[in-house]
C-alpha cells in the first residue's frame, strides 16, 4: 500500500505548512505523513515506523533476533528529548527512539518507502502513529 506523501522531510528544518498534517521541528527522528489509515510515522527516507505491544516503560523487549527483523530506529548516543521524542536505553547499550514512551522500529520486510506489511504482524506489531 502507498502512502500519501504530504510532509515536507524535516531533515532540511521546514514545517508541513498547510499541508494537512502537523507541523515538526528540525532534527526530530521521524516525520509525520498521511497514510491510509491516517497519520502516521516514518523515518526521514519515508519507511514506515511500527510499535511493539510487548514494550513497556519506556523498555524495548525486541532484542537480538527480534532486533535483526525489527530494526530499533536507532538514536547517537548524544540524542536529546525533541517534544515526544526520547532516546532509550537498549539491553545492549545503544540507543533507540521512542515516541511518547513508545519504542520505534522498522520492519526488515518492507523494502521500500511507503511500504506498511509489517502492520498487525503476530498482532503485536502496529504502524506507529502520532
Amino acid at each position: 500500500m502507498k502512502l500519501a506523501f504530504t510532509a515536507i522531510s524535516a531533515a532540511f528544518g521546514l514545517a508541513a505548512v498547510g499541508l494537512g498534517v502537523p507541523a515538526f521541528a528540525a532534527g526530530e527522528p521521524a516525520v509525520t505523513v498521511n497514510g491510509p489509515s491516517g497519520e502516521i510515522l516514518t523515518t526521514h527516507e519515508g519507511m514506515t515506523l511500527y510499535t511493539f505491544d510487548k514494550d513497556s516503560g519506556n523498555k524495548s523487549a525486541c532484542n537480538d533476533k527480534c532486533a535483526s527483523n525489527w530494526p530499533p530506529l536507532a538514536a547517537g548516543s548524544t540524542a536529546t528529548p525533541v517534544g515526544k521524542y526520547t532516546a532509550i536505553a537498549r539491553d545492549d547499550g545503544s540507543k533507540q527512539w521512542a515516541y511518547d514512551g513508545k519504542p520505534l522500529y522498522t520492519w526488515s520486510k518492507d523494502t521500500k518507502k511507503g511500504d506498511m506489511t509489517g502492520d498487525n504482524v503476530n498482532n503485536v506489531w502496529h504502524v506507529a502513529k502520532p
